[in-house]
This record gives structure tokens, C-alpha cells and sequence, in this order.
């Protein structure tokens, strides 16, 4: 597993539905965004990416288990964890928490993709994301 990467963030009324609980669409944009962050983190822009090398990643799988709803103004922090590199996909974990309380844990499987087919991780992307 790879050492967690961690990206706080705070919800804002567009985040949420009429009761003031998180939307159950705004968590896969929290996911998406802490993802990003995690791999600009290990150096990895994915629009140089993409324009360099023709890569990119696409979520092929994802599973959410929600336990408790995020509310109108709390803090929360998005975990990212990689725990599988497969030759041409990541198996991450993610979990959003308040304070030490998990509410969404995310289980996403990514994968590489070059002109929409599955592509082989490079060596030296596969090294950045250890």
C-alpha cells in the first residue's frame, strides 16, 4: 500500500441537497478531485500526461459505502490510498472523514487508457505512483 495522501476540504451549500446533508453526487466529486490531488502530489499532472504521452485515466469500477452524511460547513478530509498497481490499472481506497469519524469509504479501480483501449503503465509511472 502506498502512504496515504491527504486532501482537506470544507462543504459549501452547493454540495448539498435540501436538508443540508452532502448530495450523494457531490462525494464522487470530492473522490475525483482528491485523486487528482494525490497524483499531482507524486508529480503527476494529468493534463501533461495526456498531451505527452496520450494516456489517461478512467474510472472503470467504483463501490461507496455511506455511514454517516457530511453537513453544510464541516471540514472534511478525503484519504487516498493505493493498494494494488496492476499493469494497466490502480486499485485505490479513499475515505472521507470528519475529524476521526469515517462517513464514505470508496473502493475504485482506474484504469490507463490511450485512444479508449487499456494501456500498460510506463515504468516510470508506475515508479512515481509507489
Amino acid at each position: 500500500m502506498s502512504t496515504p495522501h491527504r486532501w482537506p476540504v470544507r462543504v459549501y451549500y452547493e454540495d448539498t441537497d435540501f436538508s443540508g446533508a452532502v448530495y450523494h453526487a457531490s462525494y464522487l466529486r470530492f473522490f475525483e478531485r482528491a485523486r487528482t490531488e494525490m497524483l499531482r502530489a507524486r508529480g503527476i499532472n494529468q493534463k501533461d500526461l495526456f498531451s505527452q504521452t496520450g494516456l489517461g485515466f478512467v474510472v472503470r469500477k467504483m463501490t461507496l459505502d455511506f455511514q454517516r452524511p457530511a453537513e453544510m460547513d464541516d471540514e472534511i478530509v478525503v484519504t487516498t490510498m493505493i493498494s494494488v498497481i496492476g499493469g494497466a490499472s490502480l486499485t485505490l481506497h479513499q475515505t472521507l472523514h470528519r475529524a476521526n469519524q469515517v462517513l464514505v469509504a470508496a473502493e475504485v479501480l482506474v484504469a490507463c487508457v490511450k485512444q479508449g483501449r487499456a494501456a500498460r503503465l510506463p515504468s516510470a509511472l508506475r515508479e512515481a505512483l509507489r
